[in-house]
């Protein structure tokens, strides 16, 4: 009998293990919702997400992208950093960075963005509010400043009521 020149399985070998723990998980990992999935309420995660399929409540990936596929068809208000839209929209986005309507996207909602891109083709149906990335920072200074200064009243307050008693 001839014998095959590849090694038998032997109990001592061990196969190597594929497993990648979270930790090691890199920028480029995407969860993907494929074109027969639906989704019924609230979407979020820590990595970008692909929508092929259907998804109707809400979207929250604040420090990645979300990208709605040709045949995405989403319901749903989106926040994250980044939004691509190739397929179908229905609900407002929030982008902290940019919003890129490519030329088959449908957009029917209202947007809040730092950058938008709207190429030849695209349909958005709402409002669009382009904020200033640096106005945001001196918004956000401004009420820790007044939320400083309530706090600095109250404390008086509590001492003056103190002093009284």
């Amino acid at each position: 009998m001839l014998q095959s020149p590849e090694p038998k399985y032997s109990p001592t070998q061990v196969p190597a293990s594929t497993y990648k723990s979270p930790s090691s998980a890199t920028s480029m990992d995407q969860t993907h919702i494929a074109r027969t999935v639906v989704i019924k309420g609230q979407v979020s995660g820590s990595e970008s997400l692909f929508v092929d399929g259907r998804i109707e409540g809400t979207i929250s990936f604040p420090d990645n992208r979300v990208t709605i596929g040709r045949n995405g068809n989403v319901a749903a208000n989106i926040t994250a950093k980044e939004v691509v839209i190739m397929g179908k929209v229905q609900g407002n986005v929030e982008c902290s960075d940019r919003l890129d309507i490519r030329s088959e996207g449908v957009l029917s909602g209202d947007v809040i963005t730092h950058r938008i891109s709207v190429e030849e083709g695209a349909i958005l149906k709402g409002g669009v509010e382009v904020r200033n990335p640096e106005k945001k920072d001196q918004k956000t200074q401004n009420q820790n400043q007044q939320n400083q200064v309530k706090a600095e009243e109250a404390s008086k307050a509590k001492a003056a009521t103190g002093e009284g008693a």
